[in-house]
């Protein structure tokens, strides 16, 4: 009888086949590299929970008023560098890592990026969650845990392809589930009218089980929570089914409970008004009510029993942040709770309601605004719609008594939409129910007011307020650029890491030879480190010299992928006119995910990467111009592409790009912007200097002006030469030579259907581009340029727009406190 083997001899004979098969080696490696990856995980995450844990016992003995900032999106990335840098760990870690023969960046690549979230609005959500923590704010993130993030993309033959986010399949170890919290939610069902008040019954319950995450703030011992939840169904449910012998139908309506928590809607700006979609907005807003109230009724002096009876404090308690519309439902159902369960008169419920809740618009396109329709409600959520219908009635009664006789007014503001299906205006649900409504941009906010919610802002204009997006400097220059963060920090101290505004101290040193030369040498070593990364995964040679171009973003027609694109076949054109003429080179690195149900992004992002396998394998073009499409981007891959940047395109139609925020990062990690007038360009280009930026193209007024005389693309077309060999290339199949008639559809588009006028900006972007070229011959006039862009992206820390919030809208102060660490007594005891 032979003896077992040992779990070392085990992985010996694993490594022996592998080595033996050689392909399995790579496998093997990753393996061990896992079981280390959870083994510092774990370790760091050590540190967090006592910190965590003296967190939330400091906030029951204080008691301070609470931010909760719902959200169905949370696009964290990975969390294990983040963390190490927030305590102060990552030098410790680097060096125990280090004395294991390991590499901590191998450890760092093996976990899986949190994907809860689809682009900008998910990562806004995560900064905040950052600045929130380290500015000392007891803040709550809910939201759900998805199963299954946004899509992993794959290109195959240069069309996307999507396959399933599996990111738990090792399991997540920043997690603690709490079952002693989990929570009940109702579906379905019908109102009853009873001697005690409306009654939802014969509902369909879901259970609410939350999984927490702690989100430390940097170096602060602050550690606040992200709340997800996850669907669960209940053990009785659907026994009916059951005790007639249908055993296998029963659990298969479990699995249809737990969808809910299923996976991400992988759309961005775009409305798809789903069963499924409604049900995980209520999931998450009735979960997180039920939750708040029980938090708000026991934490009065360290109190855990309910000892809050009167919801009169309730705003001066809790603050209720919603992201978008996609919360919406915050608004009905905290009437719910206040009318039908804690018997408040409606008048009080809805001035608790009003005074608690505010709202962030994020978008102005109008297929981005959510409209329910009315039969959804009836079936899904039948007493919301009567809360809706009740809150509609009471404020076109306002309205119509404010403006007596303008019908044409009161069916603008309704909450309520006529038509074929009726429908419910979710924007006009937040507006009605907030106290306070902001944008994310100055030039967003500005359109919100005038044109949006102009009859809103008419009627109370003090509600409207800016709220310019922010991003957290831990992750964005700390993180992901050591070498510029240190550099910065020899020159001005640390201290702007929480105080970003003191990169304007940089403006000291922009004739300071030594300094030139040192940012110009860090942005070297980037661009090194990331053309060696291409090089391994896209088989391309890249010259280390060329300018890198970067278009990095959701594909959307709106952000105008297609414009850069046309740029790019004009410059090709240019070099096959004149082989022999010298071009700054460049290297167009374009990415991005493109909803899996919108064709023409699906269609541009195959135009791409044609075009690419044209320019890449072109002999006369050689190095001077090479066109990659970043596959399957994502927050880990932003941390290599944005500080490997020398050029950040932010190129939307004037009016469409609510904010940004990767406008911001790239400024901050030393890239100059070309863009428009759009979003939170406008800022930048006053922070910075417009002469510092590459701004070009039509302004919101002239966008306006030309949508009242009308886009003639043809006019365009026939007058610009080079446009016209470009569109002529992509219609006569010269980048699909196979199929010549492949991109038909992009260019049908572009001549007859563009509502984002590619064309008018075509000759200013292309114009705009030679000056970019120019200024890129001289090198040290170009890191000039980039210090004062890195000096002026002080205002776009989400330090700043947090602190505003907390004071313009949730009214708490920010705190410098330093909560003592685990080791030491807490603050109430010394």
């Amino acid at each position: 009888m032979s003896t077992p083997l040992s779990d070392q001899e085990k992985r010996k004979q694993i490594s022996v086949r592998g080595i033996a098969g050689l392909g399995d080696v790579a496998e093997i490696k990753k393996s061990f590299n896992r079981d280390y990856y959870f083994a510092l995980a774990h370790t760091v995450r050590d540190h967090l929970v006592g910190r965590w844990i003296r967190t939330q016992q400091y906030y029951y003995e204080k008691d301070p008023k609470r931010v909760h900032y719902l959200s169905l999106e949370f696009y964290m990335g990975r969390t294990l560098q983040n963390t190490m840098i927030n305590l102060g760990l990552q030098t410790a870690c680097d060096e125990a890592i280090y004395q294991l023969g390991l590499d901590i960046e191998e450890l760092e690549e093996i976990e899986e990026d949190a994907g809860l979230g689809n682009g900008g609005l998910g990562r806004l959500a995560a900064c905040f969650l950052d600045s929130m923590a380290s500015l000392g704010l007891a803040a709550y993130g809910y939201g759900i845990r998805y199963e299954f993030g946004i899509f992993n993309q794959k290109i195959r033959d240069g069309w996307q392809v999507e396959e399933a986010d599996d990111w738990l399949r090792y399991g997540n170890p920043w997690e603690k589930a709490r079952p002693e919290y989990m929570l009940p939610v109702h579906f379905y069902g019908r109102v009853e009218p009873t001697a005690g008040g409306v009654k939802w019954v014969d509902t369909q319950v879901v259970l609410a089980m939350p999984y927490d995450t702690p989100v430390p703030g940097f170096k602060n011992n602050t550690v606040n929570t992200m709340r997800l939840w996850s669907a669960k169904a209940p053990n009785d449910f659907n026994l009916r089914e059951f005790n007639v012998g249908d055993y296998i139908e029963a659990v298969l309506d479990r699995n249809l409970a737990e969808n809910i928590s299923r996976v991400l809607y992988p759309n961005d700006n775009f409305f798809e008004g789903k069963e499924l979609r409604l049900k995980q907005e209520y999931f998450v807003v009735a979960a997180t009510l039920q939750d708040i109230i029980r938090r708000f009724k026991s934490s009065k002096f360290g109190c855990r029993d309910p000892v809050r009876t009167s919801f009169e404090t309730f705003p001066a308690k809790v603050a209720i942040q919603l992201n978008d519309t996609h919360p919406a439902l915050a608004i009905p159902e905290l009437m719910r709770i206040l009318v039908d369960v804690e018997k408040l008169n409606w008048d009080k419920a809805w001035e608790v309601t009003r005074q608690t809740c505010a709202y962030t618009n994020h978008t102005v396109l109008p297929e981005a605004l959510e409209r329910w329709p009315i039969y959804l409600f009836e079936k899904l959520l039948p007493r919301h719609l009567q809360i809706i219908y009740q809150i509609n009635h009471l404020h076109l009664q306002r309205i119509a008594a404010m403006f007596p006789g303008d019908t044409d007014r009161l069916r603008r503001m309704s909450l309520i939409e006529e038509g074929d299906p009726k429908r419910i205006n979710m924007a006009h649900l937040c507006v009605v129910g907030s106290h306070a409504v902001n944008g994310v941009a100055q030039i967003h906010s500005d359109i919100v007011k005038n044109t949006v919610f102009k009859d809103f802002y008419e009627v109370e204009p003090g509600k409207f307020q800016n709220k310019t997006n922010g991003i957290t400097p831990r992750r964005w220059l700390l993180l992901c650029n050591p070498g510029l963060a240190d550099i910065i920090a020899e020159k001005i101290g640390d201290d702007f890491v929480t105080d970003l505004y003191q990169l304007r101290n940089l403006l000291d040193f922009i004739d300071d030879e030594a300094f030139i030369r040192d940012i110009a040498n860090v942005k070297q070593e980037n661009k090194q480190k990331f053309a060696t990364y291409l090089e391994k995964e896209y088989d391309v040679k890249i010259n280390y010299e060329s300018l890198f171009d970067i278009h990095v973003k959701r594909i959307h027609e709106y952000k105008r992928q297609l414009l850069n694109l046309l740029h790019v076949i004009t410059f090709y054109n240019r070099i096959k006119k004149n082989p022999s003429k010298h071009f700054v080179p460049r290297t167009v690195i374009i990415g991005g995910k493109a909803a899996p149900g919108y064709h023409m992004a699906k269609m541009i992002i195959k135009l791409i990467t044609a075009v690419g396998l044209v320019v890449n394998n072109d002999p006369v073009v050689g190095d001077r111009l090479k066109v990659i499409y970043l596959e399957n981007y994502r927050v880990s891959l932003a941390e290599k592409v944005i500080p490997a940047a020398d050029l950040s395109e932010q190129i939307s139609t004037a009016g469409t790009e609510a904010s940004g925020t990767g406008n911001m990062k790239f400024m901050l990690n030393g890239a100059l912007t070309i863009g428009t007038m759009d979003g939170a360009n406008v800022e930048m280009a006053e922070e910075a200097g417009e002469e510092n930026l590459f701004i070009f193209g039509m302004r919101v007024e002239d966008v306006e002006a030309m949508d009242k005389t009308g886009y003639n693309a043809q006019e365009y077309y026939q007058r610009l030469p080079e446009l016209r060999q470009a569109i002529d290339q992509i219609q006569t199949g010269f980048f699909s030579p196979a199929q010549p008639e492949l991109f038909k559809d992009v260019v049908n588009m572009l001549m007859k259907h563009d509502r984002f006028k590619v064309f008018a900006d075509y000759e200013a972007y292309m114009t705009c581009q030679g000056k970019v070229s120019e200024l890129y011959m001289n090198p040290k006039e170009w890191t000039r340029v980039v210090i004062r862009n890195i000096a002026g992206s002080g205002k776009f820390s989400s330090d700043r727009t947090i602190s505003e919030y907390a004071r313009e809208i949730w009214g708490v102060e920010p705190s410098d406190v330093k909560i003592p660490p685990p080791n030491e007594p807490s603050i109430s005891s010394s």
